[in-house]
């Protein structure tokens, strides 16, 4: 079965057949660096950085282009605000927004393209608009005339009265022909950003950077286009009508991917409403693999109401598999066992085939993850009847790894393992049998302390007295410590 994904502009799913042979070009609406970037942002790129890893995974070259918007109305009020220059508060925001996507290890743009890096290209474009009679100036600078393009709103499915409509509550500008029409080159202000053009001193309108980096890049045309489902009107809808009227040439893109909605508790995401919630801020709080994993687990065309629970949910998801994992390390470095079995084999068999039919088909890492948990359950199941070997465990282990560089939802993570800081020196991190794994803690004295606790409760429960090694457990669990009874013997876990 072929790779089949969802595209916007014919509304239907479609085999991907790239316009190059096993060549695919995209490009993804990329940030406006005026703030720190939030889990709305975190949802789109995670999303797109699973899709390129995916292709690439099945043999595509992949060239993955995002811009930078670090030239906008947003940017230099803010600047403004913060009496900064509107060029340092975007390029410090850029940098931190690529520290954010370092930390979430999405890896996978090729490049990354700034609008104030192409000023040139931008202004060629709209020389070119303007010498097709598609665009037309006026006192605030060059707009394009959205009654000469005859196709204007198929990509949102809106008619040119509802474009209008629309973009009217955008721009207001007295002077344009219609209320839908739009800014391809701002007339600048007093005190504002400026670049000499053949038109006056201005700046780029905002749609225009995306087709002049396209086109300098990728050409005329080229097969996918990604961003958030806000983005179809009008920015994605103005793309279409610049770079089709400029080049005469239908489709600029051959397939449209567009993420779902991210709300919190049911309301969107806004400082004003107090849930404003920053990428960094959760990563304060949690490991990058959680997020990715809560972002995964819902297809990316659904919204996502994002809440503690759902948090809370993840991680205990995500246990369930570093448990997991963990028993087959120990399997892997312990078992005798020289041959695999017929039934792992199956199994692995079974979940590689499963995972790749639910991504071939748009993309549905819900179900993919779906066969993850499968596999989990079932292999549990197996290493209760002692069913897999060194070899088995090995083989499962790589399965789940080549999943991972696809979703990057820590598959293969060792749940005896607790990052801390660079801080904790080396004297901290202890190797003991008893806890089957290194663990790392800022507390020598609480370490053996628990140590010592799990050696009172093991006596206790020689001793056939339940209730006080329930009441040690107790302990240790307020110490931050968890005691996992296995067949292996009774493994020590930070919570």
């Amino acid at each position: 079965m072929g790779l089949k994904l969802y595209n916007t502009l014919t509304r239907k799913k479609e085999i991907l057949r790239p316009r190059k042979k096993g060549k695919i070009n995209i490009f993804v609406c990329g940030p406006t660096v005026y703030d720190f970037a939030h889990l709305g942002h975190a949802r789109t790129y995670v999303v797109f950085d699973m899709i390129v890893k995916y292709l690439k995974e099945k043999g595509f070259d992949v060239s993955y282009l995002q811009n930078i918007t670090d030239i906008d109305d947003k940017i230099i009020k803010r600047a403004r605000e913060k009496k900064t220059p509107p060029k340092s508060l975007a390029h410090y925001f850029e940098k931190e927004c690529l520290k954010d996507m370092k930390s979430l290890k999405i890896d996978s743009p090729t490049k990354y393209a700034r609008a104030t890096d192409h000023i040139q290209e931008i202004i060629s474009q709209v020389k070119r608009l303007l010498k097709k009679d598609f665009a037309y100036k006026i006192s605030g600078g060059i707009y394009y005339d959205i009654s000469k393009f005859k196709d204007y709103g198929k990509l949102s499915g809106r008619t040119i009265l509802q474009a209008e409509d629309a973009v009217s509550r955008i721009d207001e500008a007295r002077e344009k022909r219609n209320k839908g029409d739009f800014c391809l080159w701002k007339t600048s202000r007093p005190g504002e950003p400026r670049w000499l053009s053949p038109f006056n001193w201005g700046r780029p309108g905002w749609h225009i950077e995306d087709t002049a980096i396209t086109e300098k890049y990728f050409g005329p045309q080229y097969d996918i286009h990604g961003g958030a489902r806000d983005l179809i009107f009008p920015h994605h809808e103005a793309e279409i009508a610049q770079m089709e009227a400029i080049s005469g040439k239908k489709p600029l893109v051959k397939y449209w991917l567009h993420t779902g909605f991210l709300t919190v508790k049911g309301e969107k995401m806004a400082k004003s409403l107090g849930n404003f919630i920053t990428i960094r801020d959760f990563l304060k709080e949690n490991p990058a693999y959680i997020l990715r994993l809560l972002l995964l687990r819902t297809h990316y065309r659904s919204p996502i109401d994002f809440n503690e629970t759902l948090v809370s949910q993840t991680k205990k998801d995500s246990e369930r598999i570093a448990e997991f994992v963990a028993k087959l390390r120990d399997i892997r470095s312990k078992s005798k066992k020289k041959q695999n079995t017929k039934i792992v084999r199956e199994l692995i068999s079974k979940t590689k085939r499963s995972f790749n039919e639910v991504m071939n088909d748009d993309f549905n890492t819900p179900e993919a993850v779906a066969s993850i948990f499968n596999l989990v359950k079932r292999g549990n199941f197996l290493i209760d009847r002692n069913e897999i070997s060194a070899m088995g465990a090995n083989e499962i282990l790589k399965l789940l790894k080549s999943f991972d560089r696809i979703l990057e939802i820590g598959l293969t993570r060792s749940h005896f393992v607790i990052t801390y800081p660079a801080r904790i020196i080396r004297s901290h991190i202890y190797r003991s049998a008893t806890a089957g794994r290194f663990i790392a803690t800022t507390d020598r004295t609480e370490f053996k302390k628990v140590l010592k606790l799990k050696e009172e409760r093991e006596k206790a429960r020689k001793r056939k007295d339940w209730q006080k090694a329930d009441e040690i457990r107790k302990k240790i669990k307020d110490l931050g410590y968890w005691l996992d009874d296995t067949k292996e013997g009774t493994k020590i876990k930070k919570l």
